[in-house]
């Protein structure tokens, strides 16, 4: 497994909690939640183009 990518997801959880928390503090609660959001579906379509590349390596492993 590429590490690289592991520490990508991180990096972004990171840097994504800490404009949460300043966007908390700014009382700008809204923007926060957004800012959580974007970052959710960020990650979730890293994870989805992983699962594809998955399932394009177990097709071409199996002749389908």
């Amino acid at each position: 497994m590429d590490i690289d990518l592991v520490f990508k997801i991180a990096g972004l959880g990171i840097l994504i909690s800490i404009f949460n928390i300043v966007l908390e503090q700014a009382n700008k609660e809204e923007q926060a939640e957004m800012l959580t959001l974007v970052g959710v579906i960020i990650v979730l379509m890293i994870v989805i183009q992983l699962i594809n590349d998955l399932f394009r390596d177990i097709r071409q492993i199996f002749g389908f």
